[in-house]
């Protein structure tokens, strides 16, 4: 009977063993409601599928959300599910306060992109260069103006990065006296309501020679909208994003108003990910690179202009936008 009850009690203690290394991380983010981030999306479910077969001990549960709302109900759960980790991509700032109940509570926390309006209540903070993202794109697009002419901005959702790229682009645009910004409008990084500024633009404004969007989702809108009102006057569309459709079109120079892009990739969320199980283990990011046995509280991942010269290098043929 001893024999038996000892047993019992070392099964039990490797399966708690066993257990207790399982890294439990949750990802809350957006859900698709436009190409880039349908792209996002499928980055993040890649990032799963890919962790959990290199790894029998992560696991990582997605939660996407249509709204803000919605998206603040996902954290809790996940906080009431005792996650490990927890990944937030934000709608908006928004969620603030609920990331900051989560880096509270001890979970590790890592939030991309959109971010929230408090500093120090993340472990690491992930986002695209914004800065350089716009300013890659504003020099090329004012380059082929000849540095001079009528310019047309679409912005985003209203938020850290938005306000980031808009201030670089006009900050760039200072530079060059001769190029004049006409208007600025919102068009929330969506596709329809992109065409409707344009439109709005196109009754507004007589002589227009670009259009940056610094969002593919956006240039695409504005450039239905240009097209079905049939004026020829606007000679450039800057987005940003790399979808595939715009990058095909550069790489085939099949159309005469984008010649070109700039990344800001959508695998920003699996790189975030990676670096929610890395902390949630408690593991070094590479041990064969001294300065960063520790992971950095904030990285920024680069930002490259994309021509027909190096535009095979970033179709991603899989991808679903």
């Amino acid at each position: 009977m001893k024999k038996l009850l000892l047993a019992l009690l070392i099964v039990a203690t490797v399966a708690t063993m066993g257990f207790a290394q399982v890294k439990r991380i949750g990802v809350s983010m957006p859900s698709a409601t436009h190409g880039w981030m349908g792209n996002a999306n499928w980055w993040a479910t890649r990032a799963k599928t890919d962790w959990e077969a290199r790894d029998k001990n992560v696991k990582i549960e997605l939660k996407f959300s249509g709204t803000v709302n919605q998206q603040v109900s996902d954290i809790e759960d996940l906080l009431v599910k005792k996650v490990d980790a927890i990944v937030v991509f934000p709608h908006d700032t928004s969620v603030t306060s609920v990331v900051e109940k989560a880096y509270e509570q001890g979970v590790y926390v890592v939030v991309l992109d959109r971010g929230v309006s408090k500093e120090g209540i993340y472990d690491v903070y992930i986002t695209n260069d914004d800065e350089a993202y716009t300013r890659k794109g504003m020099e090329w697009l004012a380059k082929q103006m000849g540095f001079k002419g009528n310019l047309l901005l679409i912005t985003g959702i209203p938020s850290p990065i938005d306000t980031i790229r808009t201030d670089t682009i006009k900050e760039v645009c200072k530079k060059y006296p001769n190029i004049k910004i006409l208007d600025v409008q919102p068009g929330d990084w969506n596709k329809q309501k992109s065409t409707t500024v344009m439109e709005n633009y196109l009754q507004k404004y007589k002589q227009i020679d670009a259009v940056y969007t610094a969002d593919d989702d956006m240039m695409l809108g504005a450039m239905q909208a240009y097209k079905e009102s049939g004026r020829k006057d606007i000679k450039f569309f800057l987005g940003g994003g790399c979808l595939k459709s715009v990058i095909k079109e550069i790489m085939d120079d099949s159309n005469p108003l984008v010649k070109a892009d700039v990344t800001y990739s959508p695998s920003v969320i699996a790189t975030s990910i990676s670096y929610g199980v890395i902390g949630a283990k408690g593991d070094k990011l590479n041990p064969y690179v001294y300065q960063v046995r520790a992971l950095p509280r904030r990285v920024i991942l680069p930002s490259e202009l994309v021509t027909k010269a190096n535009a095979k290098d970033f179709y991603v043929p899989e991808a679903p936008f």
